[in-house]
């Protein structure tokens, strides 16, 4: 009878196992599948339903979509890029040259007249020149941002 009952226990993957913990006085742990018959330390029995280990898998989830690339950017669109920079260019040297003629520097002006007379402000050399390359950067931006204004 009692072969019996063993076989059926080993012939049935579903049937319990046990399993033995071992811990020692160092608090070392290992398992083993039949019980020391001399152990100095702690014996645990667990018993273990195979059934209860089995994963449930559910139907893999559909893959997500992905977001659409962004389309390449056209030949509008860089012309519309190329426009804002420039009219931005156009809006600096605006300012600079307007900065420059409201705001002379100290050494942008020297006093010119007759030691008896009236003396007035002339603009030096240097403040002309540098007057003229602000004038001729406004004029190269405002070219720019007409050109590619008539591309559009």
């Amino acid at each position: 009878m009692l072969v019996a009952a063993l076989a059926v226990v080993f012939m049935d993957p579903s049937a319990a196992q046990t399993v033995y913990k071992l811990i020692d006085r160092n608090g070392k742990v290992t398992y083993a599948e039949k019980p020391p018959k001399y152990f100095d330390g702690q014996v645990i029995r667990i018993d273990i339903n195979p059934e209860a280990n089995r994963a449930t898998l559910t139907a893999p989830a559909p893959p997500r979509e992905l977001a659409p690339h962004p389309a390449p950017p056209t030949a509008a669109d860089h012309r519309g890029e190329q426009l804002d920079a420039a009219r931005k260019k156009l809006e600096e040297a605006t300012k600079a040259l307007a900065d420059a003629r409201d705001n002379p520097g100290e050494d942008d002006m020297r006093f010119m007249g007759n030691v008896g007379g009236g003396v007035r402000r002339v603009p030096t050399e240097a403040y002309q020149q540098r007057l003229a390359n602000l004038e001729r950067q406004v004029k190269e931006a405002k070219d720019e941002v007409d050109a590619l204004e008539k591309a559009q």
